[in-house]
């Protein structure tokens, strides 16, 4: 599992290599929390490719619900289909229900399109940010990988696609998810880790340059920030100097393009007063 992750240039532990493996061996979830932007959604992308699979995201938001996660009705097309089955004489109402009910007017959304789909990935992004009545509903559907149509009856996977879930952690999501899952906490990884995260990543970039970001990166995760840059800004700030045709970065160009790391005004005024140049010597980048 490792090897096969890290041929997709996404580097794990052994705690989450493990994880990974039992999920797929037991077929339970993945439950990935952690600050924004450490590796938790690139996990899913990671296992799609690893394992050639489609990768399936429902991405949550309040007041998501069923009829947006697993499955609607073509309401237009149904009305066409009853318009044009009353031009044509069709009287029979029982046969007019049935066809109307059919699977070509069945919309799956990207719970049901997981269950359909073999194998599939599928990413639940977010979670804390859906309600408790999502939760629920989500935990049922996880449970037997299967779900009761009225019309149709009950669609069971005939193998349960792999599942990643994701918490920022804006709220706790509730016992009765996390048990039926596998827990992995995602920290924000030291800085030999960082680095050849993305000297794989960025394979183009200079390896000074890389050495530096990533110093500096570690560097500004010591400050009070209200948002602490992630793996995913280390590698955006990587990319925009490269972008620049930087080979290595001084202390003005770090300041020059600390957007690219940093996303709150009062970060990046408490990011500016830094001695850059101290921090990557510490470093001895």
């Amino acid at each position: 599992m490792r090897a096969r992750l890290e041929e997709t240039g996404y580097l794990v532990d052994d705690g989450l290599a493990v994880a990974c493996f039992l999920a797929l061996r037991l077929h339970r979830p993945v439950f990935c929390e952690g600050d924004a932007g450490v590796g938790k959604t690139a996990l899913a992308a990671a296992l799609a490719e690893a394992f050639d699979a489609p990768l399936i995201r429902l991405q949550c938001h309040e007041g998501i619900d069923a009829s947006q996660a697993l499955y609607d009705w073509d309401f237009p097309r149904q009305l066409l289909h009853l318009r044009a089955a009353e031009a044509a004489g069709v009287r029979d109402a029982d046969r007019l229900e049935r066809e109307l009910y059919d699977r070509r007017f069945l919309i799956a959304r990207p719970l049901l399109r997981a269950l359909q789909t073999q194998p599939s990935v599928l990413l639940v992004d977010e979670i804390d940010r859906a309600d408790d009545e999502f939760e629920a509903f989500l935990l049922e559907v996880l449970s037997e990988f299967q779900v009761t149509i009225p019309e149709l009856g009950t669609l069971r996977a005939e193998v349960p696609p792999a599942v990643v879930l994701t918490s920022n952690r804006t709220r706790e999501v509730h016992d009765a998810l996390k048990r039926r899952c596998l827990y992995h906490w995602f920290d924000h990884p030291g800085f030999a880790r960082e680095l050849a995260i993305v000297r794989r990543r960025l394979p183009g970039v200079s390896a000074r340059l890389a050495e530096q970001v990533t110093a500096l990166v570690q560097a500004l995760r010591a400050e009070d920030l209200l948002k602490p840059p992630g793996v995913a800004e280390t590698l955006d700030w990587a990319r925009a100097l490269d972008a620049l045709g930087a080979t290595e970065v001084d202390a003005e160009l770090a300041v020059a393009t600390l957007g690219s790391v940093l996303k709150y005004r009062e970060d990046l005024e408490r990011a500016r007063g830094l001695d850059f140049a101290a921090a990557l010597a510490r470093r001895g980048a």
